[in-house]
């Protein structure tokens, strides 16, 4: 019987590795190797790590995991989770069956972007998510903020920090009224309601937005606003409370109303979505899971 089943191999995965290792708690880490950060290249705002490469941040990771005997890492997939009585079972791709006295769900997100042709073309290279992470490489470039939610208007307050050449596309979307526009206007964001025909760029770097009426604005770069959605539905199988965005609600040590479940990173936070964030939710969610298998002891 295993103490601990980690479900997802991102920094909120690795770092409840890394701690429950150090606690001597036996541990299995399923990683199925498909990181939501893929197309990043650099991962920026974490103190010693700023600017290091996703897949160095992992291979480091998995050094310090290996330091502890009782934690294996697998590269597998689990399937299915269940719960009976106090006990999880736990089904890998490949029919396995394990189990464990607690589970910390850190399966991260999935992002659904705008309909925009040729987008993928420029994630991750011109195009990103989060101004914190990628906001210093574009700064006083033109810029654009896609983004078809009423959370465009908050984008674009934060992006004007790094460019005040700036423009809002919504893609078709009427989610500003006119008091929203004249403020951006005000400011020299212009903003577009037109459907975006395509982006235009080459090899990553984007050159011009196109719109439907073939109008054409030159820019460098910008962010984007993708609906975020579980990437796993094993939460909401077992029974999992979530809030207004979608995530998984936890308390302070990554609890769920779960007894034995446990949520980390992009799981629970949902935004901002940022590598030190995650990696410090999965910190507290082991934590959580030490001090309850230490409390049952003495129960």
């Amino acid at each position: 019987m295993l103490d601990c089943v980690i479900v997802g191999g991102g920094p909120a995965g690795l770092n409840a590795a890394l701690v429950l290792g150090r606690a001597r708690r036996r541990v299995i880490l399923f990683d199925n190797n498909s990181p939501r950060n893929a197309v990043t290249q650099e991962s920026h705002g974490f103190i010693t790590r700023d600017g290091i490469k996703p897949k160095e941040f992992r291979e480091i990771a998995h050094q310090d995991i290996a330091k502890y005997p009782s934690v294996r890492v697998r590269n597998e997939k689990i399937t299915d989770v269940k719960k009976t009585g106090n006990i999880f079972e736990l089904v890998t791709e490949k029919g396995e069956s394990i189990n464990a006295k607690k589970v910390v769900l850190a399966t991260g997100l999935k992002e659904i972007h705008p309909s925009i042709e040729k987008i993928m073309d420029f994630y991750g290279k011109s195009l990103f998510s989060c101004p914190y992470c990628d906001g210093w490489e574009l700064k006083d470039l033109p810029l654009m903020v896609i983004s078809e939610s009423p959370s465009a208007i908050h984008m674009a307050k934060i992006v004007y920090n790094w460019s005040k050449d700036l423009i809002v596309c919504t893609n078709g979307k009427k989610t500003f009224g006119p008091e929203q526009k004249d403020m951006l206007q005000k400011k020299g964001i212009k903003v577009y309601e037109q459907n975006i025909k395509s982006l235009v760029g080459r090899n990553g770097d984007l050159e011009a937005v196109i719109f439907e009426d073939d109008e054409e604005v030159k820019r460098k770069g910008g962010f984007v606003t993708p609906e975020w959605i579980q990437a796993t539905t094993f939460g909401y199988s077992l029974g999992c409370e979530t809030h207004e965005l979608g995530g998984i609600k936890t308390d302070q040590f990554g609890r769920t109303n779960i007894e034995g479940l446990y949520a980390a990173g992009d799981t629970s936070v949902i935004a901002p979505s940022q590598v030190i964030i995650a990696a410090a939710e999965g910190n507290r969610a082991a934590i959580g899971v030490n001090t309850d298998l230490s409390q049952e002891v003495f129960n």
